[in-house]
């Protein structure tokens, strides 16, 4: 049996080890099935210097030909995407956007969150889309893949520049985030609100800020996002919790409490996913998971499993958000009936599609 001393000091261990980048998710860089050559790290004692060093961040430039992406998926609740960063600072542990870096020729582990890719020409690109006389309204989500208010936003202000082409043209835009920043943009989000063309979602993944900081090391203290729900909530800005992803064995017993905390700060809808571990991300997780919490490994990835017919992979639309068994009926239990408690009679308003100035148009009426 496993002793809360044992637990102290195997965090103490981990804490002071050489080889464990903190302020990182990723520990290890995956290989890129796009290339021939990756790290390797199986025999260590046959070289003199590591392979392996904490990385500063690198921001490098993209100019795309288009910046608004059609989305097939039938289960992630958006028709279109646009994102202004690839690559993520917050280094989540989890994410499952960290597989598109390798179409970068990068590394889904460490890579992933210290290459980022900024698209400054995106504002420029988006105003474009909109003015296409075939376009009509239909609302785009600010990011489908990384956070559009990840650190590198504070001086660069991709997004806030998004957030002002969508309110020239009156168009419904929806947003996901996990960082306080958005708070600098509250008179932008407080005039689409006034039209109805806007919804947030503050994603929480866990109020253990432990845990947090093991798991989303750069991301905002569980208590900064319930306060950025508040503040967006009292500016009159429709804002829901997004308790994703539920990790069973490492923070699925949070559910209830989540729930709670983000209804009492304001949140007037929620939703939910559980984790999955596509392609490069299972070998990222479970060498994090190792190194963090060896005495719990074996169950949580036994049970992660057991929400994809036993891989912890899982590709089926719907059945991959939402999980299946034993394990992810006790999570599903457990968030109907805190949404039921918490957020009955609560609801995201419809977004306003009468608004928008097709063609740049403008009305008196």
């Amino acid at each position: 049996m496993v002793t809360l001393l044992d637990k102290l000091l195997i965090y103490l261990v981990i804490l002071f080890m050489d080889n464990y980048f903190k302020g990182r998710g990723a520990q290890i860089k995956t290989e890129n099935r796009f290339l021939n050559t990756h790290y390797s790290t199986e025999h260590p004692e046959g070289v003199d210097e590591p392979l392996l060093e904490s990385p500063d961040t690198q921001l490098l430039f993209e100019t795309p030909k288009k910046i608004v992406n059609r989305v097939d998926s039938p289960d992630v609740g958006m028709a279109y995407s646009l994102n202004p960063y690839q690559g993520c600072e917050h280094g989540c542990i989890y994410c499952y956007a960290r597989n598109t870096h390798e179409y970068y020729g990068f590394s889904a582990g460490l890579d992933f969150e210290s290459k980022i890719i900024a698209k400054p020409d995106a504002p420029r690109l988006l105003e474009k889309f909109l003015l296409q006389k075939t376009w009509n309204p239909v609302p785009i989500m600010l990011s489908g893949n990384t956070d559009c208010y990840q650190p590198q936003e504070k001086k660069l202000e991709i997004t806030r520049k998004l957030l002002e082409i969508f309110s020239k043209y009156r168009h419904p835009v929806g947003m996901i985030t996990k960082n306080s920043l958005i708070l600098r943009d509250l008179d932008v989000l407080k005039d689409l609100a006034a039209d109805r063309l806007i919804q947030i979602f503050i994603s929480i993944t866990t109020l253990n800020e432990e845990l947090r900081r093991l798991m989303e090391p750069r991301t905002a203290s569980a208590l900064k996002r319930l306060q950025t729900i508040e503040q967006l909530s009292k500016a009159g800005i429709p804002v829901g919790v997004m308790n994703a992803p539920i990790i069973p064995g490492l923070n699925h017993h949070e559910i209830p409490a989540i729930m709670k905390s983000a209804a009492d700060a304001g949140a007037c809808g929620a939703g939910m996913t559980v984790v999955r571990l596509n392609g490069s991300i299972g070998k990222i997780f479970e060498d994090w998971l190792q190194k963090n919490f060896p005495e719990r490994f074996t169950k949580v990835m036994n049970q992660i499993k057991s929400l994809h017919e036993g891989n912890i992979n899982d590709s089926r639309f719907v059945k991959r958000m939402t999980g299946e068994g034993h394990i992810a009926d006790i999570i599903h239990q457990l968030y109907r009936r805190a949404k039921k408690k918490y957020f009955e009679g609560r609801s995201m308003p419809p977004y306003n599609l009468t608004k928008f100035r097709k063609g740049a148009n403008l009305t008196l009426f």
